[in-house]
């Protein structure tokens, strides 16, 4: 049984176990909820980043000015008086009667004393009575103060009406495929729309073959290919690899026309700007591309309700042809069922299928040697990283030449640790191809440099020996026998999860989780191919950053890609990258918990904004008049307070949108403050959110 309480089979390093044909019959009811029809056609609009767009209706800029209830009672009260006292004052002829000679006008002489004349009367004296009543009901305000106590006032004013949706079998229904039609597919248009009709069709597949049919467009000669697909299986068309058409259970909310999972709510609070309060707040790619890093204790929900939902949501759009995703956590995260991702690495289990490639599936001994550099040491301070690439290049370069690969793990670390055996041997094989010269000149360097002071060679052979443990024996093999997964399939819309072995190997998941990092910036930036948008989340990023990955992330914006950081501290990031760090992703997310020293670093990094304060001075009113000082006597007596005159100064000021103190003690149980921006540069000041999930 799954950690989330889905079935699995669990397939061994041996080979693969066939899944079961069908999933076991679910214990209780789905939960009820729209056709694939109604989905479709209900409205997305969006008017900023992270709006989720399903059904949204946008709310006014600024927030109404709103009269107090007291205020618009006592005005409504004057209103009725002086509309009764003018009343009296007409009725009873005070004023004159000017008020009736529309009536003497009108009215023949012929119907004096008569009925009509009595009903004519009494029409023009309900005339006036109206005319009075809507005056004096505007003036005194009335129709407001009626729906404020029948509570029906309209909570969210807007700025513009919400937009219609498609008719159902009109030209532009989103079900009847007006895309295909236009292009002269009726045909496999008709038997999508009978898949969608039939219930046969759900989001994912309506999602990949859209994008199927939008990679048509761009290829015109792929066309014949999708018609003959979607003519052959229906809704099956254009299926991912694994065959799968969704994901064995689905823990958060997810809008796959959108490429949107929903977050939480924003906060309908004075902290969050009018526009944005109330409104579901969503996270897609085009947020997620400028990179999230999100900072709370132990226990605040960073996995359930960040990591999670959003690793899922890529999984999903993964399914659809949208996306590569690859989740790295420490064995028993729950980052959803095996089922649910195509490549499960569980670095440390024997019963593990797949292994990972300690190389990035590099094949150039420089590139292999920088990542591992920056993997092995790249924290370790005082050691330059450059030079332990070279030193790595030094030895991979000759190895990889004589062998036709790269080192495994205690290779490795024999040749940095200089044991004679391993050297000879490696001599020998270059020196029996005489065109091996330099390969044999940078092993001499190698051992010229070994021992020296500075030489980066002893610590990078500390770390090796950190992988070179019974518990990883088999692992990292490049012997060609065993499954090794690499970073360089994110050109494929795949779905991995690496677990680290966090519990009885800190150490050694911190450097591999390092060297992930480092292997996926690389990896993403050389993608010929980045209409998939990459991504890489962990669940615990502590001891993972060096001042090379901080740039990698920032440089992921323009190579579609992005990665989410969560951290329990500011403090598990070296001093020095904090500041970096901040800037370098786009979204940041503070959990309630958090330190003042944390909160500190996140309200620098959000800045300040004006705001309108009103200062008010109470001033004791020192009467001169004895009856004056008389009334204000019996007002203290009877309200036990002296009586006072307020000054109100309005003025402009500068405050930090959230300051340390606020954050680290006003964000309540269950939210986070978040900030967003996209890759086009649109930026959603710090928002107070109550995430999905809470109460």
């Amino acid at each position: 049984m799954d950690t989330d309480g889905t079935h699995e089979t669990r397939p061994t390093r041996a080979g693969h176990i066939p899944r079961p044909a069908a999933p076991p019959k679910p214990s209780h009811a789905p939960t009820a909820g729209p056709t694939l029809g109604d989905w479709l056609r209900v409205p997305r609009s969006s008017d900023g980043p992270g709006v989720w767009t399903y059904g949204h209706v946008p709310r006014a800029a600024e927030e109404p000015e709103v009269t107090p209830t007291r205020q618009l009672v006592s005005g409504a009260l004057i209103a009725l008086l002086a509309g009764l006292l003018l009343w009296s004052l007409l009725w009873n002829g005070y004023l004159g009667g000017f008020w009736l000679w529309p009536l003497y006008m009108f009215t023949p002489d012929s119907w004096a004393g008569t009925l009509p004349s009595v009903v004519a009367s009494y029409v023009w004296y309900s005339i006036v009575a109206t005319i009075l009543i809507v005056g004096f009901g505007r003036l005194g305000r009335w129709p407001e103060l009626l729906r404020r106590l029948l509570r029906s006032r309209a909570v969210r004013p807007l700025h513009s009406a919400e937009p219609a949706r498609p008719e159902p079998g009109g030209e532009d229904d989103p079900v009847r495929w007006p895309q295909l039609r236009g292009a002269g597919l009726s045909e496999v248009a008709d038997r999508l729309e009978g898949e969608a009709g039939g219930g046969r069709m759900n989001d994912v597949d309506y999602a990949r073959i859209r994008r199927a049919w939008d990679s048509v467009r761009v290829d015109p000669s792929r066309m014949r290919a999708f018609a003959d697909s979607v003519r052959d299986k229906g809704a099956g068309a254009c299926v991912h690899p694994s065959g799968d058409r969704d994901l064995p259970v689905r823990a958060a909310r997810h809008d796959l026309l959108a490429r949107q999972v929903l977050l939480g709510t924003v906060e309908d609070g004075v902290r969050n700007p009018y526009a944005r309060r109330g409104t579901s707040l969503a996270l897609d790619p085009d947020v997620l591309g400028t990179s999230l890093l999100a900072v709370g204790p132990s226990g605040t929900g960073k996995t359930q309700r960040l990591v999670r939902p959003v690793v899922e949501s890529l999984a999903l759009q993964a399914l659809a042809g949208q996306a590569a995703v690859v989740a790295v956590g420490a064995a028993g995260a729950q980052l959803g069922p095996d089922a649910a991702y195509d490549v499960v690495v569980r670095i440390g289990d024997p019963a593990s299928v797949y292994d990972l490639d300690l190389y990035g599936g590099a094949s150039d001994p420089d590139e292999a040697a920088t990542l591992l550099a920056e993997a092995f040491v790249g924290d370790v301070p005082g050691i330059d990283v450059r030079r332990a690439a070279t030193a790595l290049a030094q030895l991979l370069g000759p190895f990889r030449t004589a062998y036709g690969r790269f080192p495994a793990v205690p290779e490795l670390r024999e040749l940095l640790d200089q044991v004679p055996a391993a050297f000879d041997a490696l001599r020998r094989e270059l020196a029996a191809d005489g065109a091996q010269h330099a390969m044999l000149r940078e092993l001499d360097a190698r051992t010229r440099q070994h021992g020296a002071h500075g030489d980066p060679g002893p610590a990078l052979a500390d770390r090796v020996a950190l992988l070179d443990r019974p518990a990883f024996a088999g692992f990292f093999d490049t012997t060609g026998q065993g499954r090794p997964f690499s970073l360089r399939a994110l050109e494929h819309p795949i779905r991995v999860r690496v677990d680290l072995p966090e519990r009885g190997h800190a150490d050694a998941s911190r450097m591999l989780a390092r060297l992930l990092l480092a292997q996926f910036n690389a990896a993403a930036a050389a993608r010929a191919d980045r209409s998939l948008f990459a991504f890489l989340a962990f669940d615990d990023a502590s001891h993972t950053l060096t001042p090379e990955t901080v740039r990698g992330v920032q440089r992921l914006r323009s190579a579609h890609a992005g990665v989410l950081l969560t951290l329990r501290s500011l403090d598990d990031v070296p001093e020095a990258l904090r500041t970096p760090l901040l800037g370098a992703v786009g979204c940041r997310m503070a959990f309630s918990g958090v330190t003042t020293w944390d909160g500190k670093a996140f309200a620098e990094a959000w800045g300040t904004e004006w705001v309108e304060t009103r200062d008010v001075t109470h001033r004791t009113v020192f009467a001169d008049q004895p009856l004056t000082r008389a009334i204000h006597a019996f007002r203290k007596l009877v309200t036990g307070k002296a009586v006072t005159t307020d000054a109100v100064t309005v003025r402009q000021v500068e405050r930090e949108r959230w300051s340390a103190s606020d954050l680290a003690h006003a964000v309540p149980p269950g939210h986070a403050v978040l900030s967003l921006t996209s890759v086009k540069g649109e930026r959603a000041a710090p928002l107070l959110v109550r995430l999905a999930g809470t109460a």
